[in-house]
């Protein structure tokens, strides 16, 4: 059959909006079993466990997917061969971990035989599925689950929405209890070292920062010509003013500054910086992480940050026309 465009993209459509109602049917539906499965979770965080996850066929790879999420949020978890447990692999379980045993059905024959096996080892069941009523659902000791009124394939065979919905739930799992244990930038970026995402991560401050001739400073006592002067010099959008005896920060001018204080009449050139500068700028501490400056640009919509170190005097200035060179935004 030809390919035509309008019914191609209105079958895609079509799966994006069957895989909607089974996330919104799913979000709907979250009750009690949701809290219950996220206290056990943590409760095994606490005794130094870890969460195994596992499924077959579709469901295999979202299984490792959200055990991957959990890993990334230091949750000790790991994916467990439904087929090689049989073999010797339930030699990665031991006594109280918890096992997310995934199939929508809730009756594929090689998760629902795995439940004896690993209560053997006493380890917890979380039956995570589709199906309230199922085999695995009844043997579990928790259940997780999800709703899904259609699968978005037309002959009802390959799953589509169920899986999407159970990929969502276990991300929902997961940071549910990132937030809950107040995991910091800091945390998450110990477990992306590598990578562009662990550069971003671990980027500091003062990495990112200009400094020396890039870094225009001069005392809050100088003329508006003589601050501008020293921006152009070192072609900065703004200029650091310090008290002259502390070297302590007191001001910032910027270009949005200088064209201001152009409007107070001929001699402006000629009166202190102090007149014109902002007063109490924003900071930022060098120590800090790259990603906390970006915080900074997007809430204040501001132009450049000041770095200063713990005496308030000024170390570093941060452009943010050089944050998207660095691959920060």
């Amino acid at each position: 059959m030809a390919l035509q465009s309008k019914s191609v993209l209105a079958r895609a459509r079509s799966c994006f909006k069957i895989e909607r109602e089974a996330l919104a049917e799913t979000s709907r539906r979250l009750g009690p079993e949701f809290v219950v499965t996220a206290q056990a979770v943590e409760l095994a965080r606490r005794a130094g466990k870890k969460l195994v996850f596992s499924g077959v066929g579709k469901n295999a790879p979202i299984a490792q997917k959200i055990a991957a999420t959990f890993n990334s949020t230091g949750m000790p978890s790991c994916f467990l061969d439904a087929t090689q447990a049989l073999h010797g692999d339930l030699g990665l379980v031991e006594e109280g971990d918890l096992a997310f045993l995934l199939s929508n059905s809730g009756q594929s024959e090689e998760i629902v035989r795995l439940v004896p096996m690993l209560r053997r080892f006493g380890v917890r069941i979380v039956a995570f599925t589709g199906n309230a009523v199922s085999d695995l659902a009844r043997e579990a000791d928790l259940q997780l689950l999800y709703c899904v009124p259609r699968e978005a394939c037309p002959l009802k065979l390959a799953p589509t929405a169920s899986t999407t919905a159970a990929l969502a739930l276990g991300d929902a799992l997961a940071m549910v209890l990132l937030e809950a244990r107040g995991l910091t930038r800091d945390d998450f970026a110990r477990y992306h070292p590598a990578g562009n995402l662990g550069r971003v991560l671990l980027l500091r401050v003062k990495d990112i920062m200009r400094t020396g001739d890039r870094l225009p400073t001069a005392p809050d006592s100088v003329s508006t010509q003589d601050a501008i002067l020293a921006m152009t010099k070192a072609k900065s959008g703004s200029i650091a003013l310090v008290a002259q005896r502390t070297g302590k920060l007191t001001g910032i001018l910027t270009d949005g500054d200088f064209r201001r204080s152009a409007l107070t009449g001929p001699d402006f050139l000629q009166q202190p910086v102090a007149r014109f500068m902002t007063r109490q700028p924003k900071v930022i501490s060098e120590m800090a992480l790259g990603v906390d400056a970006l915080r900074l640009f997007e809430a204040h919509k501001i132009d450049d940050l000041i770095v200063v170190n713990t005496s308030g005097q000024p170390v570093g200035l941060i452009d943010g026309q050089d944050l998207p060179k660095l691959k920060i935004v």
